[in-house]
């Protein structure tokens, strides 16, 4: 199964220690789509929310496509996400007990010409956490330097 990968959260990564990821759908309009075809999303400021049994994803930005004709969606609107009740209880349960947050990992098209979005269950890191992932990215890059050398 190949992915067509739209766009990534380079950020999260950053911010966030990333414990799983699960696999969504998205309720998109047909420009969303037509335009997510073309690469313009961007997931830096996102988050999705668990409210009354439904996962809700907020501060997306899919940029409007400009050839549509009808009314054009909001861009930053808050978009439903498709999941399993078994999988979205086990989010709940995660999310409110021990303190994850649901973060967009990336945004992609599938086989069959459907969007996906790939979840994170982050944990927001610290500043000593982000210098300690920077030191070890950067100690790996040397050892990787060193081998090239030999």
């Amino acid at each position: 199964m190949s992915k067509k990968i739209v766009s990534t959260n380079k950020k999260a990564f950053h911010d966030y220690s990333i414990e799983s990821t699960i696999e969504a759908g998205v309720v998109l309009t047909g420009p969303e789509v037509k335009s997510l075809r073309g690469g313009r999303a961007n997931l830096r400021d996102g988050y999705a929310v668990i409210e009354r049994d439904e996962v809700w994803m907020h501060n997306v930005h899919i940029s409007p496509y400009s050839h549509a004709t009808d009314m054009v969606p909001d861009p930053l609107r808050t978009r439903k996400l498709l999941l399993n009740r078994r999988e979205i209880k086990k989010l709940t349960i995660k999310v409110k007990d021990k303190g994850f947050a649901l973060i967009p990992i990336r945004i992609y098209f599938i086989d069959n010409g459907k969007v996906k979005i790939e979840l994170g269950l982050a944990r927001g890191k610290r500043m000593y956490d982000k210098r300690a992932d920077l030191k070890k990215k950067q100690s790996d890059r040397e050892v990787a330097r060193d081998y090239k050398t030999r």
